[in-house]
């Protein structure tokens, strides 16, 4: 079997970026079973209620669901169990330290495939008000319609 390469994407949080302001972004790798990512190779996945916490020096990624596999046995796992996560100790020690700071969490953004090995985006983020989202949705509102309308004009010199 050929090597892959590249970037296969398997889920993303979608969410998380509206919710948080996103600060800081790392690239983790993470520990996981046979059936784990014989899963993940079938693109099953979600992150929806996902974090990160972080314990004695090492980085557990929780509430992240990801399905049994159709074809296991008793060696399935169970679907939102914690999971390791492989970062240098640079990194756990800088999240940790700033995780600390009041309103600060770490989210996982991306579950992919990165030359034939999974990897998780998560970020450094910080909870939005009520007011910073709206004012978040307006704005990418307004960049849509500034967009449409230079379309518009361009489309207009062309024809």
């Amino acid at each position: 079997m050929a090597k892959e390469k590249g970037r296969k994407l398997i889920a993303q949080n979608k969410k998380a970026r509206h919710d948080y302001l996103i600060l800081d972004t790392y690239e983790a790798g993470l520990v996981l079973t046979g059936t784990e990512v014989k899963s993940l190779r079938q693109g099953r996945a979600s992150l929806v209620d996902g974090f990160v916490q972080l314990d004695g020096h090492e980085a557990w990624l929780h509430n992240v669901h990801v399905p049994e596999y159709s074809q296991g046995t008793w060696t399935n796992h169970s679907a939102r169990r914690k999971r390791k996560l492989l970062l240098h100790r640079v990194e756990i020690d800088k999240l940790e330290s700033k995780s600390q700071e009041t309103g600060h969490t770490i989210v996982p953004l991306a579950l992919y495939f990165k030359d034939g090995r999974a990897k998780i985006e998560i970020a450094l983020a910080k909870g939005k008000k009520e007011y910073d989202k709206r004012q978040a949705l307006r704005e990418k509102q307004d960049r849509r319609e500034t967009e449409r309308a230079i379309s518009a004009v361009r489309r207009r010199q062309r024809g």
